[in-house]
């Protein structure tokens, strides 16, 4: 039986982190056939992602990315097209969470922080992605936005602002592009089972208690949970969808 991914080159960025969601995506990605390349700026941990997924049966690689540097994206990119010959999926998956209250010293730092690798990160991507996919004939973008851009989060602002433009820059491009057989869609995880909520309940953890008992199916989602929806979207079951945005909260934003 033919696998939903069988033959398709997919980049996912921020796959060290582990439990993380990049990482989900990578290993559901490559049980459907996918031919992985991932991405981290922590090389070690990248390349270990990767090997765990090729113990497991896979084809996965590891090069190390800094997302918010336009010529690792060119770097990255040209070895990509060189060995594989086209580019069918990117998974901007790569983000940072800085929790940082409005009145606090570190809101402004942590606004450009976020901006830098959560905004730019995505968009330089998603760019370059545009360009390769214009040489093999169309694909599927998929940016990692959050249900922090779609509704406000008391002690997030930087972060919710950063995630709200994902969104909205993804939608503009997917105007732009939609007749080249070029997908872009957004997906907003709630309040997943990683490393990076794990740091930011450390800091903020009265609220983020008060979020998780909110959550109507009754537990926190797991990083699974986001990489089967993505694998919907970079698979040719998806190729009527464009410039729209998923929800996988556990129903916390339908209240």
């Amino acid at each position: 039986m033919t696998k939903r991914l069988e033959g398709k080159v997919a980049l996912v960025t921020g796959g060290a982190s582990r439990p993380g969601i990049g990482a989900a995506i990578a290993e559901r990605l490559a049980e459907e056939n996918a031919i992985i390349v991932l991405s981290d700026i922590d090389h070690a941990g990248v390349e270990e992602t990767a090997a765990l997924i090729r113990e497991q049966g896979g084809n996965a690689t590891a090069v190390k990315q800094d997302v918010t540097s336009q010529r690792d994206w060119e770097k990255v990119t040209k070895a990509l097209l060189t060995e594989h010959g086209r580019l069918d999926v990117l998974v901007n998956n790569a983000g940072i969470l800085d929790v940082a209250p409005i009145h606090s010293e570190n809101a402004i730092p942590a606004l450009r922080r976020q901006f830098d690798v959560n905004v730019e990160g995505s968009f330089m991507g998603t760019q370059a992605a545009v360009t390769a996919m214009r040489q093999s004939g169309g694909g599927s973008i998929i940016n990692l936005s959050s249900v922090a851009g779609l509704v406000g989060f008391r002690g997030s602002a930087s972060y919710a602002a950063s995630k709200g433009a994902v969104k909205l820059f993804s939608k503009s491009v997917a105007l732009e592009v939609a007749a080249e057989n070029i997908r872009v869609n957004t997906v907003h995880p709630g309040i997943i089972r990683t490393n990076m909520q794990s740091a930011g309940a450390d800091t903020n953890s009265e609220n983020y208690q008060a979020i998780e008992s909110a959550i109507p199916a009754g537990r926190l989602g797991e990083p699974r949970d986001i990489a089967n929806c993505v694998l919907f979207l970079a698979s040719d079951e998806s190729t009527y969808v464009t410039g729209a945005e998923f929800v996988i909260d556990g129903g916390y934003t339908a209240q």
